[in-house]
């Protein structure tokens, strides 16, 4: 089981992610805990990564490609592995497909976890975070019993700015221009797998080990 997964922010593939390592015994891979654990061990693709960062630049896929080909080398990683945050666009996605083709370790399935765009925008514009203890709700789903007070501390909750509308919006154009495209590279390469992601997250876990024919 060899996965990559797809889906807008907000969608939930995340806690898909994490629902399928505590089931199954293969790592999740994220690249942005990839380059943080480079840059704090002082790796040389660290020192890279770390040289452009301190620019403002963006992580060559270079870079990556090359945490994401050392990570693969693991033992862990020998009955399988979930591939979260990358690629982002089909050209990174090509560079991926040499690079695992490399280590005879071709994806088996990419699993597009699919969700509206209102409810995309409730999820994530509705959020509100507690300024004292971070505890999170949701004002369209996860409401605290009085609006905006924390049920676990009293703290004061608040919106964070790269959660308003206008920040979202970006965020999903972002997306829709350069991953979304994903969709289709993975349709054509016969190995995409789409599921609704609405529902309780059990309900959502239960269509994705559907997909990949799990029990």
């Amino acid at each position: 089981m060899r996965i990559v997964l797809l889906g807008a922010p907000g969608a939930g593939k995340g806690t898909q992610a994490k629902k399928i390592i505590e089931k199954y015994p293969i790592p999740q891979i994220s690249t942005g805990d990839l380059l943080r654990a480079a840059v704090a061990a002082g790796s040389a693709l660290g020192k890279e990564a770390k040289s452009h960062m301190d620019k403002g630049e963006l992580v060559p896929d270079s870079v990556v490609l090359g945490m994401v080909k050392e990570r693969l080398n693991n033992d862990d990683c020998k009955k399988g592995y979930i591939l979260d945050g990358f690629p982002r666009n089909t050209k990174q996605a090509e560079a991926l497909d040499v690079m695992l083709s490399s280590l005879a370790l071709p994806l088996t399935a990419a699993i597009s976890v699919d969700v509206p765009f209102e409810d995309l925008m409730k999820r994530l514009t509705g959020r509100r975070t507690c300024k004292a203890c971070g505890q999170m709700y949701n004002i369209y789903f996860n409401r605290p019993a009085k609006d905006k007070a924390c049920d676990k501390c009293g703290g004061e909750l608040f919106q964070r700015d790269d959660d308003k509308e206008e920040t979202i919006k970006k965020r999903l154009e972002v997306y829709n221009a350069q991953t979304a495209p994903l969709i289709d590279y993975y349709g054509k390469k016969g190995i995409l797998k789409s599921v609704a992601g609405t529902g309780s997250i059990d309900q959502i876990f239960g269509k994705v080990c559907d997909a990949l024919g799990l029990k």
